[in-house]
Parts: structure tokens; C-alpha cells; sequence
């Protein structure tokens, strides 16, 4: 195949399974019409206002290399999603990274109020656990507990709270290298990490196999970051849907500010590279996560 194909195909099964997230999120997430439906209304105005769906596709895609459930897989995928979002909704707090936008739509808090937005995100994070927790996700229950186990280390302070603990502190802090990318790897690489792995814990993963999926996951996570530091510094916010410089004016070390646009680029695509190495031994089986890596680090939104 051409790569213009590989892309296209790509991009075909990404936007099925994000249609197939947005459908089971709406029937997973819970509506009230007592005191708390606010609450319920603010979670879902979050979870189902679209999105790449990035690391719902990496479960669903881990998770096949195993001849997992798809309805197992999708709870999962659920369940992170739930997490991320709950992640958005509080960096977007003025009290965090202060933003209007979110996907070109106005965030939690402004369509809210803080107060509502602070509760949904809470809300979000404790839910997420009580869909990995069900029966329904995995019949069995250690299964249930790693996946638990594994999601709560990535979201917690050795994960992504820690990670945005030191992103919030980075502005008066003169980061090196090895810090912005210790930052990322936690900040943003977490969540991706726990996507890949979730399919080689439903799929009792060989040492082997669990192996290429965490350096797969490594090094996908960092070239995302990267794109995510280039497209602040050369998008539009037309295009990412939120506002982009924030990094610049609030004087943060990013990839790009201490490596320059064309090295960060560069750095970007040998990871991408290096991704695809990683998954050789699952033969044909991985295809669309080889694919994945390239379409991350030439994307614009």
C-alpha cells in the first residue's frame, strides 16, 4: 500500500472507533433527573464534545492483538477516556492552565461554573474505576484488579497529577532536557501508556510481548508531546481548537524551545520510526498500530 493509503485507512478506522466510543460513552455514563442532574449533564457535555479518541483506538487496537471482546475492550476504553477527560476539564480550571476553549467549544467551567466543573472531573476520575471494576468489563476479577490497579498508577502522583504537579511549577523552574521529557512521560505518556498496555493485561500478555508494547507506548507518548509542542508553537486555533502560545508566554521549557523547531521534528519522527520496531513481534497483527506513529507526528490538530 501507499502511504497516502495507509494514512486513509488509518483515518477510516480511527473514525469508527471514535463513533463507536461517542455511542458507548452515551450509553455508559450515567443522567439523573434529581438535584444531581447538573452533574451528569456537565459529565457528559465533557466526555461526548468529540476528540481524537487517540487512546480509546490504542486499547481497542492493543486489545485485538489478543483476540480480546470488542465489548470488553470498548468498557476499557470507556474507562480511560473518562480519566482523560476528567484531566481536561481541570487543567482548563483557571486555577490551572485558565482556558476558554476545549475542542472549539467552551470548557467544562465556562459552560458551567467552576464549582460544577471541579465536581464532574471528580465525578469522571471515580467512575472510571467503577466501569473497570464491573464484571461486565472482564469475567475475571484479577484481570479487573491489575486493569484497576494499572490506571490508578498512571493517573496519580507517579503518573499524571504528578506530572502536572511539576508542568504547573515548570514556569519558574529552569527544566533541562531529561526533565521536560520526565514531565512528558508522566503528563501525557501515562494515560498512553496504560491504552497500550490494557490490551496485553485483558490478553495475559507474554514478558515478551508486554515488553514491545510498553517501549511502543514510550516512545509514541514522547513524539506525541513533541507534535504537541510544535503545533502550540506553529497551529492556529482555529485548527487545535483551543488556544495555542500559552507555552511561550508563560515562559515553559518545552521540546521545542530547548531543541528548535527542526530538531523537535526531527526527534518526532525517529521516535515514530522506532515505535513501529517495537511491535515486530506481533507480525501482521499490529498493521494499524505501525500505522499509528506517523499519522501521530504529521497530524495539525
Amino acid at each position: 500500500m501507499t502511504a497516502a493509503t495507509d494514512i486513509a485507512l488509518l483515518s477510516e478506522e480511527m473514525g469508527k472507533v471514535s463513533k463507536a466510543i461517542d455511542g458507548a460513552l452515551g450509553r455508559i455514563l450515567p443522567t439523573s433527573e434529581g438535584h444531581e442532574a447538573q452533574l451528569f449533564e456537565a459529565m457528559r457535555y465533557a466526555s461526548l464534545a468529540g476528540g481524537k479518541r487517540l487512546r480509546p483506538f490504542l486499547v481497542l487496537a492493543s486489545a485485538s492483538l489478543f483476540d480480546v471482546p470488542t465489548e470488553r475492550s470498548t468498557r476499557v476504553a470507556c474507562a480511560l477516556e473518562c480519566v482523560h477527560t476528567y484531566s481536561l476539564v481541570h487543567d482548563d480550571l483557571p486555577c490551572m492552565d485558565d482556558d476558554d476553549l476545549r475542542r472549539g467549544m467552551p470548557t467544562t467551567h465556562k459552560k458551567f461554573d467552576e464549582a460544577t466543573a471541579v465536581l464532574a472531573g471528580d465525578a469522571l476520575l471515580t467512575y472510571a474505576f467503577e466501569i473497570l471494576s464491573d464484571p461486565e468489563t472482564h469475567h475475571d476479577p484479577l484481570v479487573r484488579a491489575e486493569l484497576v490497579h494499572a490506571l490508578a498508577k498512571e493517573s496519580g502522583g507517579h503518573g499524571m497529577a504528578g506530572g502536572q504537579m511539576i508542568d504547573l511549577l515548570a514556569a519558574d523552574h529552569e527544566m533541562d532536557i531529561g526533565e521536560v521529557t520526565r514531565l512528558q512521560q508522566m503528563k501525557t505518556g501515562a494515560l498512553i501508556r496504560f491504552a497500550v498496555e490494557a490490551g496485553g493485561i485483558m490478553g495475559r500478555a507474554t514478558r515478551d510481548q508486554f515488553h514491545a508494547l510498553q517501549n511502543y507506548a514510550h516512545d509514541l507518548g514522547l513524539a506525541f508531546q513533541i507534535v504537541d509542542d510544535l503545533l502550540d508553537v506553529e497551529g492556529s486555533e482555529e485548527e487545535m481548537g483551543k488556544a495555542v502560545g500559552k507555552d511561550a508566554d508563560g515562559g515553559k521549557a518545552t521540546f521545542v524551545s530547548l531543541l528548535g523547531i527542526e530538531r523537535a521534528r526531527t526527534q518526532a519522527d525517529m521516535l515514530a520510526s522506532q515505535a513501529v520496531v517495537h511491535l515486530d513481534i506481533f507480525d501482521d497483527r499490529a498493521e494499524l498500530l505501525r500505522l499509528l506513529p506517523h499519522f501521530v507526528v504529521n497530524r495539525r490538530h
